[in-house]
């Protein structure tokens, strides 16, 4: 696995195939494909997906966006931070270390880290030093968020917020 490594996804035709890997194996969920064409600019090397590739398949991905302090409701200090979306790892691959790989490459940017786990994945996240984040109606909607928390991060104190603005 030392040749192996994350590296940042071209947006083209052949990833967009790459992709339709993914779908097949029933993620439909995860998919990626809107989120590539929404975005499709001819091999734009800056673009929110990150993958692994075992020769030339595509094995891993995930998006990671990077969200402005002035929106951060979840950190203090505010500050801009990582929302990480749909990390998949093809089912012959998993449990190799390749989504481990993937979240450790995120990690790398020393921001925090925000992520809406898939049902059944909290173990994974668990694993990888992500908390529950207090759930907060306003600001979650629904979702149930996972936070990670470099040094010198923690998260922020929702319960303070509104008894301040009582």
């Amino acid at each position: 696995m030392n040749k192996v490594k994350v590296e940042n996804l071209l947006i083209n035709y052949k990833t967009l195939e790459k992709f339709k890997n993914f779908r097949e194996y029933g993620n439909q969920e995860l998919s990626m494909l809107e989120d590539l064409e929404n975005n499709f600019i001819e091999n734009n090397s800056e673009s929110p997906f990150y993958g692994i590739y075992m020769g030339e398949s595509l094995i891993a991905r995930m998006s990671l966006y990077r969200i402005k302090s002035k929106y951060d409701n979840y950190f203090d200090p505010p500050q801009d931070y990582l929302a990480l979306w749909k990390l998949e790892v093809l089912p012959d691959y998993q449990g190799q270390g390749y989504g481990k790989m993937m979240v450790d490459y995120a990690k790398s940017f020393n921001l925090p880290i925000k992520t809406s786990p898939r049902i059944n994945s909290h173990g994974f996240w668990e694993k990888m030093g992500f908390q529950k984040a207090h759930y907060d109606l306003e600001r979650d909607l629904g979702e149930n968020p996972l936070i990670w928390l470099p040094e010198g991060v923690q998260e922020k104190d929702t319960h303070q917020t509104e008894e301040s603005s009582n």
